[in-house]
């Protein structure tokens, strides 16, 4: 059996989220189905977890180095939207809180991001862009420095990060007027929209959405699919209407054996134990994507195949 060289790190995570456009929920029961959100979401990563919401005009961001079934939320009655990320570690010390999501940023309001994915560019970037130096060691954290470089933030400043970034990505972001944007790239995402509640939820795969909704969320009505595609940016705002615009994805990892990623050095016989692995995937709450990052950041397949059984190596 071949293997690949340990030699890079990577970040994948999930997403995760709700917007009570209606007011409709009380912070109890926003609190219950953000937490059945969250708990659903450590399958892909218990090493830290936040969130972010607006409160009487102010952009909160809570979160810490711990799984997600450990968090306490304390949502304030007011919140409407709660944009959340859970996070396995291997680049960025998750015990540096900064180093966490949400990550927030200026762009003549304040906003919060929150990425699932890696960028292998984020280097290049802060060089050919003269990106200011940072105490966060993220790859990630590029994405805000983009957009506060462009000093707005809408649907052409988004389109135009999103399309510097190389690698996979699927992108939140929650800026202080109470829009919700969700940049889909090429990593999964699962959105619901419940007209009669006046609510929307979302999570990285659709099978952590039903998991949480079951248990945060119980006897609601039968919500329907908001279908995104890859390269869509959708914005929801505080009335609960939806704009959708696209951005161009040819930068992003398409999953080609010829793409050359950095540290990648694999040999051409475990490409049948690879599509297994991709064969499975769904099951275990990954995508056919991770498994790629996993391998292009260093993983041999039986570690993967380790880290998708056991939930850890």
């Amino acid at each position: 059996m071949s293997r690949l060289r340990r030699k890079g790190k990577s970040e994948m995570c999930r997403l995760f989220g709700v917007y009570d456009y209606t007011g409709g929920l009380t912070a109890a029961q926003k609190r219950r189905l953000v937490s059945a959100l969250a708990t659903a979401s450590e399958d892909r990563g218990t090493d830290a977890t936040g969130i972010s919401y607006n409160s009487d005009g102010h952009l909160v961001v809570y979160k810490r180095p711990w799984p997600a079934h450990l968090m306490r939320f304390r949502l304030p009655e007011n919140t409407r939207c709660i944009m959340g990320h859970t996070r396995m570690t291997t680049q960025g010390d998750e015990k540096k809180n900064c180093n966490n999501h949400p990550f927030v940023g200026t762009a003549a309001i304040p906003f919060a991001l929150a990425h699932n994915g890696v960028l292998y560019n984020d280097k290049e970037l802060r060089q050919e862009r003269k990106l200011p130096d940072t105490n966060i060691e993220t790859d990630s954290y590029v994405a805000v420095q983009l957009l506060e470089q462009q000093g707005k933030l809408n649907f052409s400043t988004i389109r135009t990060a999103a399309e510097a970034l190389e690698g996979t990505l699927t992108l939140t972001i929650l800026d202080g007027r109470d829009n919700l944007y969700i940049i889909k790239g090429n990593n999964p995402l699962a959105l619901y929209h419940f007209p009669r509640l006046g609510l929307f939820a979302y999570a990285s795969t659709e099978v952590i959405l039903k998991k949480g909704l079951k248990k945060g969320l119980p006897r609601a009505e039968r919500p329907l699919e908001v279908v995104m595609k890859e390269g869509d940016i959708l914005r929801i705002d505080r009335h609960g209407r939806y704009t959708v615009e696209q951005f161009d994805t040819s930068n992003l990892w398409n999953g080609a054996m010829s793409f050359r990623w950095p540290h990648w050095d694999v040999y051409a016989e475990d490409t049948e134990y690879v599509r297994d692995l991709k064969s499975v995937a769904p099951a275990y709450g990954y995508d056919p994507h991770d498994i790629d990052a996993f391998l292009h950041y260093g993983m041999c397949p039986e570690e993967i195949e380790e880290l998708m059984c056991c939930g850890e190596m």
